[in-house]
């Protein structure tokens, strides 16, 4: 976390101890704690924060003013991550008297630590106001004032220089380049994916699922559905960007004649139409595929014409449906669906997110999730992964975690879409993403640290 200057882990006690900076202030100028740290666990038991785990957190004491202990119940690999990194700590002085922090809405509910004082928000034009914290620990930030505004045209708002930096299409970025603008790129951390009903014939059988793979050319769907502006990804889920990335896991390159061969050894034939059928039945699977938002208008999404278009060209009959999200996420929970086109984040982060977007009991059954319990090999080293604090140990764990996920394939990858955002280099703040995201891996190009001095 940002506020400690050091921290340790004792494996015996299963303790980490942090030590804040003790010139750390809030924007009251009170100081900020120990105390405070140890409170703020305990608030969030009382009113939870959707954001953060503490059930494997036995303990949290001040050892100290600057220094927190915090116990663990049982070992907990992405405790640094996902919760130490992630929790906003509170000043005890001002949440101690608030009994329902949802309806808290006084100026004090604001008063934060870091670099920045909220200072307005206006909620007609969908602005905010940020001012420098003149006694930040870290030194007063370069920038008097951060304003956040909303824009439909974050090309033309950059040119004429109404903003100083935006997310942009990744079309954006030559024409941005030669104007004066600094174009930055993000890490992989956005997975599109083909999710399959892997609890139905004969999507069941992994060596149809590998017949998928196989006929899905990742490259085609890139340059016919994005204009190369994406990178196939790996078969393994995670990032090709993480540090935990398996480069050896096994590849499915576009091969339709062994796509059919699959297929065929399945006891499927095909018929005069050209399609597979067993038992005289055509096979025949629904795509479910939502609506984007495109030119101010709901259209299909392209990703999935082009996989329709690829299952049919081997002899898989395609019934692609497109819906509004809601109703395909509804329909993919319920089980009701055959494929679906998918995408989340969160795969340069910490790689628990490996078991939220494999196994059914994490992530609370997320709906991008496989929800694949069913081989205990792999179930075992998920688990496995997420107890193991040594960080050599624990990377061969998702290695090979990887590895069977790509032979059993209970989601297709697809590829990873490029981020960019840019910025007005001549106002003195040279942006950048953070490795790995924030939190969970959310990708940001606003880098605090961009505004210190």
């Amino acid at each position: 976390p940002a506020l400690a200057d050091s921290w340790d882990y004792d494996k015996a006690s299963k303790t980490f101890t942090f030590r804040l900076n003790p010139r750390a202030k809030w924007h009251d100028e009170r100081p900020v704690t120990a105390d405070d740290v140890v409170f703020t666990l305990g608030y969030f038991r009382k009113h939870p924060y959707s954001f953060i785990k503490l059930a494997d957190i036995s303990e949290a004491r001040a050892k100290d003013a600057h220094t927190v202990l915090i116990r663990l119940s049982k070992p907990y690999a992405p405790f640094l991550t996902v919760l130490a990194a992630t929790m906003p700590i509170l000043p005890r002085h001002i949440w101690e008297s608030v009994a329902d922090p949802r309806k808290y809405s006084d100026p004090n509910a604001f008063i934060g630590s870091g670099p920045y004082l909220f200072r307005d928000f206006n909620k007609t034009k969908g602005t905010y106001l940020y001012e420098a914290f003149a006694h930040y620990y870290q030194g007063r930030p370069k920038v008097d004032r951060l304003i956040y505004l909303r824009t439909g045209n974050p090309l033309i708002s950059l040119i004429n220089k109404e903003t100083d930096l935006a997310s942009i299409r990744p079309e954006m970025a030559g024409q941005l380049a030669k104007k004066g603008m600094t174009v930055i790129k993000d890490e992989h951390g956005w997975l599109k994916k083909l999710m399959i009903n892997h609890k139905k014939e004969p999507l069941n059988d992994r060596r149809f699922r590998q017949a998928l793979a196989y006929a899905i050319s990742q490259r085609e769907i890139v340059e016919k559905g994005h204009r190369g502006f994406a990178t196939p990804a790996s078969y393994g889920l995670l990032s090709i960007d993480h540090e935990m990335y398996n480069p050896a896991v096994p590849t499915y390159p576009y091969d339709p004649k062994k796509a059919s061969g699959l297929i065929e050894s399945l006891g499927f034939t095909k018929g005069a139409d050209g399609f597979f059928q067993k038992n005289g039945k055509k096979l025949t699977l629904n795509l479910l595929c939502s609506t984007i938002t495109a030119g101010g208008q709901s259209v299909a999404d392209r990703d999935g014409e082009i996989v329709k278009s690829q299952l049919e060209k081997i002899g898989i009959a395609v019934d692609l449906v497109t819906m509004e999200q809601t109703t395909t996420d509804s329909r993919i929970k319920g089980w009701n669906f055959d494929l679906a086109i998918s995408g989340h984040g969160g795969i340069t982060g910490d790689p628990v997110i490996l078991n939220e977007m494999i196994l059914s009991t994490y992530g609370g059954g997320s709906v991008n999730s496989s929800r694949y319990d069913e081989n205990p090999d792999l179930n075992r080293l998920l688990e496995k992964s997420v107890v193991e604090m040594d960080q050599n140990k624990r990377k061969g764990l998702v290695y090979e975690i990887q590895k069977i996920f790509a032979l059993d394939l209970p989601a297709v990858p697809l590829y990873y879409p490029h981020g960019f955002s840019a910025y007005n280099p001549q106002k003195g703040v040279h942006w950048f993403y953070t490795k790995g995201g924030i939190a969970k891996g959310i990708p940001i190009s606003q880098n605090k640290m961009a505004l210190l001095r």
